[in-house]
């Protein structure tokens, strides 16, 4: 398993962690299995989505934001239960294919953690599964 290091500047940050990934894949001859992404915290996630045009990230966190406003009615006491939820809506972990070394995904798609609970530094978990 591999740990990875994300520093986040904001409270609601999305940061592309696919070159990252491809590059452990190429040092470490992964060549053909599954590789997982695994957040191990509850107000952070990961997924993949669009990484061509930046408005998209922009969108997808005014959305969230308009969807789990950060002002609420909220029981939970630290304060923060509008990034549970998002990281809930998220997911913590996130499956990808590895063909002949290379991370297969669609062409303009990118892999994000999603910081929203910031800023902070968070690690990010990744194992690789060989089908050889």
């Amino acid at each position: 398993m591999i740990s990875l290091t994300i520093t986040s500047c904001q409270r609601d940050q999305w940061i592309e962690i696919t070159e990252q990934l491809e590059k452990y894949i190429s040092e470490l001859q992964w060549n053909t299995g599954v590789v997982t992404v695994f957040v191990p915290h509850t107000t952070a996630g990961v997924t993949v989505n669009e990484n061509a045009d930046p408005d998209v990230l922009t969108d997808l966190i005014n959305t969230l934001n308009h969807l789990v406003p950060w002002k609420s009615s909220y029981r939970h006491r630290e304060g923060n239960s509008a990034a549970h939820l998002k990281a809930s809506l998220m997911g913590c972990s996130v499956s990808l294919l590895v063909q002949s070394g290379k991370l297969r995904r669609g062409t303009w798609q990118g892999v994000y953690f999603c910081e929203f609970d910031g800023p902070r530094t968070r690690q990010c978990w990744i194992t690789f599964i060989s089908t050889e």
